[in-house]
């Protein structure tokens, strides 16, 4: 035979690392998409809260709620995914070294680093999507949740109040009726209050109230019955004032001022406009701030590569602890580094520091940090600095246990 086969041996094993391969990847994924989906409903919760409460305040649709939230998931997608992409791979590699898979695999002959090469490989999959979410869906979404908010806020009035709801007419009046009719114009139990230019403010309650248009169509004019006013003036004086019928007037707004377009801020730019404003002398935009912001989105996207070798070796020593210190642990870790590249993007903005400094030296710090323990792990699978780390916890959490069980222990000869 002219030709060199090669033998069988060799396409076995090359077909069996690469179904591991894709046992790891399929594994992984599971736990990823179920942490990023927890986190990221977690996230959105608080802001929802608020956003219902400004609806309320405000008036408008529903899904004006919706179109905020949708506005949000990009921003709160970026947040959440390093901790949900760590949090997968701990766990998986948690659970394997737990059933002795990873013993197995060590033992077939595969190194760590060969082990891991599906956990760099989705790294590097989500920093691509990372730098298209940063880079390009970020600033949409912040530009459009900050034009609806502006819409909601500044919405012209449609004259009619909502039943027992506090209604912001606009101009500092605000209205309120425990009883309204269907076309939301027929009060019953009205408040009115009016803060005026001057610093006074009118406060009026009456028995009933109709809103109508002036001929014109220019203002609203809101009659009151039976009522009361009383208008604190600046002074501290107040003067009382009773009516039969009262007739409240105001300028009626049937649009809504535009909002401004988009790229009032250095956050609102996509990467390659960050780059152009960057290197235009005429830009109307800070400098610093526009060279710390596009620093710090490519080291938050460059980071996630660098998860798989801190997520390893910390899941490989926490099988002789529990997941919950090993999560625990990593959170202080990708908090502090956040916080870090957050203060050198900081000190960039302000050109108290170049943002190559205060965004790429964390960077670096970082990744020489991973790089030593995922080599630590490498050479010595059963000691890497986790393993003692882990023991040391555990040494004092029991030292804490048992101090506790002691002092809840009676005292001899004490009652029964």
């Amino acid at each position: 035979m002219n030709g060199v086969v090669p033998p069988p041996d060799r396409h076995y094993k090359l077909h069996s690392t690469r179904l591991i391969d894709r046992y790891i990847l399929a594994e992984t994924l599971k736990p990823l998409f179920a942490s990023l989906l927890v986190v990221l409903v977690a996230l959105l919760m608080e802001r929802l809260l608020r956003l219902f409460d400004l609806l309320a305040n405000h008036g408008g649709p529903f899904d004006m709620v919706i179109r905020l939230v949708a506005n949000l998931v990009p921003h709160y997608l970026g947040l959440a995914l390093p901790a949900a992409f760590f949090i997968s791979m701990f766990i998986i590699v948690a659970r394997m070294g737990e059933d002795n898979e990873l013993d197995a695999l060590q033992s077939a002959g595969l190194s760590v680093p060969r082990i891991a090469r599906s956990f760099v490989a989705l790294g590097m999959a989500l920093m691509v999507f990372s730098i298209i979410l940063f880079g390009y869906l970020q600033p949409y979404g912040r530009y459009g949740y900050s034009a609806i908010y502006h819409m909601v806020v500044n919405a012209a009035w449609n004259a009619t109040v909502p039943q027992a709801s506090f209604v912001d007419a606009g101009e500092g009046v605000t209205i309120s009726a425990d009883m309204v009719d269907v076309t939301g114009r027929r009060l019953e139990k009205v408040f009115v209050q009016q803060d005026r230019d001057n610093g006074e403010r009118w406060v009026t309650t009456a028995v009933t109230g109709a809103l109508a248009a002036s001929p014109d169509r220019q203002r609203v004019l809101l009659t009151l019955h039976d009522g009361v006013q009383v208008r604190l003036l600046p002074d501290g004086r107040r003067q009382v004032m009773e009516f039969a019928e009262l007739t409240l007037d105001k300028p009626f707004r049937m649009v809504t001022e535009p909002f401004r377009e988009r790229g009032g801020s250095e956050r609102e730019l996509t990467l390659h406009e960050l780059w152009s404003e960057m290197h235009d002398p005429q830009s109307i935009l800070p400098h610093a701030k526009v060279a710390s912001e596009l620093h710090a989105r490519l080291a938050r996207a460059l980071s996630l590569p660098l998860l798989p070798l801190l997520a390893v070796p910390m899941g490989m020593a926490a099988k002789r602890a529990r997941r919950g210190q090993g999560i625990a642990l990593a959170t202080v870790i990708l908090i502090l580094y956040h916080h870090l590249v957050q203060l050198g993007e900081s000190l960039g903005d302000v050109g108290r520091l170049s943002p190559v400094v205060g965004i790429w030296v964390p960077f670096a710090l970082f990744s020489l940090l991973c790089a030593w323990l995922f080599h630590r792990a490498d050479i010595r699978p059963g000691e890497n600095p986790f393993a003692a780390m882990f023991d040391t916890i555990d040494a004092a959490t029991g030292f804490v246990k048992r101090l506790f069980r002691r002092r809840r222990k009676k005292p001899e000869g004490g009652r029964p």
